[in-house]
């Protein structure tokens, strides 16, 4: 897939900008604040209905502007692809895919295919489990789009079920409740319950066992791209392995989906439980947690719960990588979200992503720097960020197209550099 125009308007610092892009390598070049990640955010707005900096819209919009659009041109699979999107907080957010209305916001995933890694990443190592969970669904909506119908049918019947719970909790604690069709209010929230737990399982298992089968199939990437950035060696181009002998490298590295749901059917590594061995399991935990449920008025049970748990040398990574190794496993899971896309998802001739690299070099070493330039070298599209375009490493071959940016504008440098001139330190214009 390949970016070829994006043009912003009320986004962020830019009150109008038209950008037309290249296939290899952009790099967008200016001090910080200037807003060069506001450009690729756009871009991963458009793959994920999210930002990666910023939990709401709001701040999407430039000050005093009500609406924000972004329209960007694609080529995908030989074809033109046209989307456009209008964000407006405070209402519902709409989009055009080759010019016709969407009915559901959602119906965009999928069109765009993009990966992104960023500072904010090693949090996935580091942080809570909801980065990993959310991780996991921005990857599995863009290969398998109808999951966020699923997770939004989950989420609607969780926030019930939530809800309902608390007023049980407050009927246990003595407030009283109203009579429900002649019967008690206890026996009245407990028959609702029941409703929403069925409800509740069906999808929560749905959605638990695509997450399952996406981290099975991540894993074997994990691991090799663990090991790509982690040596010298593994990094080697000459080394690439094909996805069906992945799994058979030693690496240090693994990732497995824990829950309670999943704990209690002990389902090995890499095997994949059924729909209604998840679904049974899913009722049964919700009934063996039921009074601590009540007792603190929320949901105990399913997918908004589970991990994506990340291991290094059979360890939890998490309080046992050292910084560098908490890096390198940042990386490598997003790196193996782009092979998985790019090696598993081509069969329309669009799997392979927009690479997205933003702000990252400065914070790598060296030698993890020189790494990724040659990992990310044969990529069709790669959009870098940086303060500054000495940080590009030597290894990332081929010609590089510089963009400068400043505040409200990004201006596209006369010519390219070429990697024999970024290694003398000077471009070749």
């Amino acid at each position: 897939m390949e970016l070829t125009a994006l043009d912003l308007t009320s986004y962020r610092s830019y009150p109008r900008l038209e950008l037309r892009l290249a296939p290899g390598v952009t790099v967008f070049v200016g001090p910080n604040g200037q807003g060069k990640t506001n450009i690729v955010e756009a871009l991963w707005y458009l793959a994920t209905l999210s930002s990666h900096r910023v939990p709401h819209d709001a701040a999407l919009v430039t000050r005093g502007e009500q609406t924000a659009i972004i329209r960007a041109s694609f080529v995908r699979a030989g074809r033109p692809l046209q989307v456009d999107l209008q964000i407006t907080p405070g209402r519902s957010n709409t989009a055009r895919v080759q010019g016709s209305a969407l009915s559901r916001l959602r119906d965009l995933l999928g069109e765009v295919r993009a990966v992104l890694f960023a500072p904010e990443d090693l949090t996935l190592v580091k942080g809570d489990p909801d980065g990993r969970r959310r991780f996991l669904d921005e990857l599995l909506f863009e290969i398998a789009p109808r999951f966020a119908g699923v997770k939004a049918d989950y989420d609607r019947v969780l926030k019930q079920r939530s809800h309902l719970l608390k007023q049980m909790r407050s009927m246990r604690r003595g407030s009283s409740g109203r009579s429900v069709g002649g019967l008690d209010p206890a026996e009245a929230a407990a028959s609702t319950l029941s409703v929403w737990d069925a409800q509740l399982a069906r999808a929560g298992a749905e959605l638990t066992r695509a997450r399952m089968h996406l981290v099975n199939r991540l894993r074997p990437h994990l691991g090799y791209s663990y090991l790509r950035v982690a040596t010298d060696e593994g990094a080697e181009t000459a080394l690439d392995l094909p996805p069906e002998d992945r799994g058979d490298v030693d690496s240090p590295a693994d990732i497995g989906y824990r829950g309670a749901v999943v704990d209690a059917l002990g389902t090995p590594a890499g095997q994949l439980p059924s729909l209604p061995e998840l679904h049974d399991a899913l009722l049964a935990e919700m009934e063996r947690r039921r009074e601590d449920e009540i007792d603190r008025g929320v949901t105990l049970v399913g997918p908004h719960r589970d991990d994506l748990e990340i291991r290094l040398s059979d360890f939890p990574a998490k309080g046992y990588a050292s910084h560098g190794e908490s890096w390198s496993l940042a990386l490598a899971l997003r790196l193996g979200s782009y092979d998985l896309l790019r090696l598993e998802e081509g069969d329309l001739g669009d799997g392979e992503p927009i690479l997205i690299l933003d702000d990252v070099f400065s914070e790598l070493d060296t030698h993890r720097r020189e790494r990724l330039g040659r990992i990310v070298a044969d990529a069709h599209q790669v959009l870098i960020t940086t303060a500054n375009d000495s940080d590009i490493p030597d290894s990332l071959e081929g010609e590089i197209h510089v963009v400068d940016v400043t505040r409200g504008s990004a201006v596209p440098r006369e010519g390219t550099m070429s990697r024999h001139a970024h290694d003398a330190g000077t471009a070749s214009w």
